[in-house]
């Protein structure tokens, strides 16, 4: 295949492959959309944010973002709170019911990943866990898009 990124680009292409198969045919325990579960994760680690600092976080418009958190909100998943600093705009918070749902959908993603890193050694889950993480912190400096880690 010649360089060792030609391997990485088709193990990459693989794994978003069946991220799509396990977010677009959701299993019927799955409540959270894929789109719900990264801009609740974020809020959480972050707190609460404005639509323009969500904006700035993923890169994306505030016509997508408006969408995503109106939705989030009429499922019950967030809410608009004033600016807990004082400043004018309002911004996302992540509810009770938010958190619970997110930890349930975690806890189902942790579980699958355990089935499927059922004969790997806690010492080979962490060693992949280092680069996995080195390698998302390597797209996120490219796209000057930090994330923040708990």
């Amino acid at each position: 295949m010649g360089r060792p990124t030609y391997e990485v680009e088709y193990e990459q292409m693989l794994l978003g492959r069946h991220a799509l198969a396990a977010h677009g045919g959701r299993s019927k325990e799955s409540v959270l959309e894929r789109s719900s579960y990264i801009l609740l994760s974020r809020i959480r680690v972050q707190g609460p944010m404005s639509i323009g600092e969500l904006s700035d976080a993923f890169g994306l418009d505030t016509s997508t973002l408006n969408r995503q958190t109106a939705s989030a909100m009429r499922a019950g998943l967030a809410e608009r709170i004033p600016d807990p600093d004082g400043g004018l705009a309002r911004k996302f918070r992540i509810t009770d019911k938010g958190a619970r749902i997110l930890d349930e959908e975690r806890e189902r993603t942790v579980g699958s990943l355990d089935r499927i890193m059922a004969d790997w050694s806690d010492e080979e889950i962490a060693e992949f866990a280092v680069y996995l993480r080195r390698f998302n912190t390597g797209i996120e400096r490219l796209g000057k898009r930090p994330w923040p880690r708990p």
